[in-house]
């Protein structure tokens, strides 16, 4: 008997445990995601070529879930690296979000899958990142409340101090023919020195855009258009010359700020259900607000197809060129190949 009163009672337990869990809405998803490019480069003077044949670091697998007024997702992507991790609870009027997706400033206008699904948001686009947040969403508005995110501007033996987090705000409407946003954001952080050094500095960014898109018919047009100021530390996504968009110290305590101006346009059109096609251009310029500074700026211009094989698999072609201008030296990066993509 009493063997029996045991079972029935871890059978309870299990129950209990079970049945709230198979309760909550699981919907699993995948998506294996190959490039095979070759780059044609022609920077300061030298040509090579090199072809890229790999999983794209986009690759992914995740869940969403759904509970009553409690969801949830789950994604992660080659490496293995976290990309989502966040629950979300409905409050009537809105939604609280705790976790770690794409902050509120990121805008996706370009369809570019060179590099890994660009997208051309390091050439006038915007992205913030996935970051860990706490964000608010009431009808078509967002704010949240970002992991702020910090660089030592080169400076040596000093420590980077931050006092509040990073703010950010999208405003987005849709209708059925178009779509418009309005993306801003804020961060401050200061740089102190470690010992009797004189560096004692505030680095204060901002970043903001205006962007939408408009269908006429199997036709359509999106664009953007953005700036900043020292978007470099602030942790936007922009072209390879990582030190572009960063600020400079002099004297201690004064801070060089670093002007950034973009801007993107996408026109597509959509033959059937099988095949769509896109083209794409973006310009971005970084420049230091000092005199003499030159403004790096990078040009970047797409085109391609998208084929649908399969429900879930298509080929997306892709040819592009990408232009570099440099405060000292300027090349150029031609490009072609396609992305193959099952989603699953």
């Amino acid at each position: 008997m009493k063997k029996l009163f045991v079972l029935i009672m871890a059978i309870a337990l299990v129950g209990a445990f079970t049945l709230p869990a198979m309760a909550a809405d699981w919907n699993f998803y995948g998506s294996s995601r190959f490039k095979t490019f070759t780059m044609e480069e022609s920077d300061y003077g030298d040509e090579e070529a090199d072809t890229d044949w790999t999983q794209q670091s986009n690759s992914r697998i995740g869940a969403k879930v759904k509970n009553g007024d409690i969801s949830g997702r789950f994604e992660y992507g080659t490496g293995v690296n976290l990309r989502h991790l966040y629950g979300a609870w409905n409050f009537g009027t809105g939604t609280l979000l705790i976790g770690q997706t794409y902050t509120p400033i990121t805008m996706f206008i370009g369809g570019q899958v060179y590099g890994s699904d660009n997208s051309m948001l390091n050439y006038g686009g915007v992205y913030g990142l996935r970051r860990p947040m706490i964000q608010v969403q009431l009808n078509n508005f967002k704010i949240a409340l970002v992991r702020p995110e910090t660089n030592d501007l080169g400076e040596t033996d000093v420590t980077t101090r931050k006092t509040i987090p990073k703010i950010e705000a999208k405003y987005r409407y849709t209708a059925d023919t178009f779509f418009v946003e309005v993306v801003g954001g804020y961060q401050s952080y200061t740089i102190e020195s470690n010992t009797s050094g004189d560096v004692d500095v505030d680095v204060d960014s901002i970043v903001y855009a205006v962007g939408g898109g408009v269908n006429f018919g199997p036709a359509y047009v999106k664009a953007d258009i953005m700036g900043g100021k020292n978007i470099g530390p602030y942790g936007i996504w922009t072209t390879r010359y990582g030190t572009d968009a960063m600020p400079t110290i002099t004297n201690g305590d004064d801070l060089n700020d670093n002007d950034t101006i973009g801007y993107l346009g996408v026109v597509g059109f959509k033959a059937n259900d099988k095949l769509k096609f896109e083209a794409g251009y973006g310009f971005v310029s970084h420049e230091l607000d000092v005199s003499g500074a030159d403004a790096d700026e990078t040009t970047c211009f797409y085109a391609q197809a998208n084929i649908t094989i399969a429900p879930g698999f298509f080929i997306v072609p892709e040819f592009g060129i990408i232009d570099y201008e440099d405060d000292n030296e300027d090349g150029s990066d031609t490009y072609f190949g396609a992305k193959w993509q099952i989603n699953f």
